[in-house]
């Protein structure tokens, strides 16, 4: 049986809704953004998270991106032990496409260094940045963006996070918060010094806890100092190794 209604094509059309806002929540930072990406969509996921940061002393503070693959840059890059602050949805750059209007455009994501150096970050995903149009665009918002606004601006292929990849990148941020020098250099030690081909052979060389040895190892995949496959989802039999 057929259900779905009649098209009406002289039916009025749904009222666009404002963005949703977040109200203050006790004990966390308000979103600072310059536009709030948290209106509704069929397509695009967005995403509210708390985050700390270096900037922030270590209190958390709400953030919002405009879809996965914008939230897993940020991710990743907050696994950097350099990372000293995050900001989304910058301030606009007006710019203009010769032969067209002129438009806004807000960066998804600007990372500051301990150094003070500062990246500007654009994402999409592949398809779009394939075509010529929006390759005349991206140079074009580059050439409008002003230099104190960044010391680096690049662009980001929002495929390269896949579902695994954003999966692995979220339980490593998780584990990230949870502090044990001690279980991050047992396991660092074992892994230098002994024999094993899976996380679990790993895990089982650690004088520690098999969920300490089991978070350790995960932080330290995440520093890059063990090597895993970020595209499969890492587990207990994923294979793993010491990077050179």
């Amino acid at each position: 049986m057929w259900l779905q209604k009649e098209i009406d094509p002289g039916a009025e059309k749904t009222e666009k809704l404002p963005a949703l806002v977040v109200p203050p929540v006790f004990g966390v930072l308000p979103f600072t953004g310059s536009l709030n990406p948290l209106t509704r969509s069929n397509t695009a996921h967005r995403i509210s998270m708390t985050i700390p940061t270096p900037a922030t002393e270590g209190v958390r503070k709400i953030f919002h991106f405009d879809g996965e693959r914008e939230m897993a840059v940020a991710l990743e890059a907050l696994l950097h032990p350099d990372l000293y602050n995050l900001e989304v949805q910058l301030p606009g750059i007006s710019y203009q496409v010769p032969g067209k209007k002129k438009q806004t455009h807000f960066f998804d994501i600007r990372l500051t260094f301990r150094d003070g150096y500062r990246r500007a970050v654009y994402v999409k995903n592949g398809s779009t940045l394939a075509r010529r149009e929006a390759q005349d665009e991206i140079d074009a918002i580059f050439r409008a963006v002003p230099e104190e606004f960044a010391d680096d601006l690049i662009v980001v292929n929002g495929d390269y996070y896949t579902r695994p990849y954003r999966d692995n990148l979220r339980r490593l941020w998780h584990l990230y918060q949870v502090e044990d020098h001690e279980a991050d250099a047992a396991v660092e030690a074992a892994a230098r010094h002994g024999a094993f081909w899976y996380l679990r052979d790993l895990v089982g060389l650690c004088d520690i806890s098999g969920h300490r040895a089991w978070q350790a190892s995960m932080r330290l995949i995440g520093r890059r100092v063990l090597w895993a496959d970020w595209y499969s989802v890492i587990n207990l039999n994923s294979r793993v190794s010491l990077n050179a």
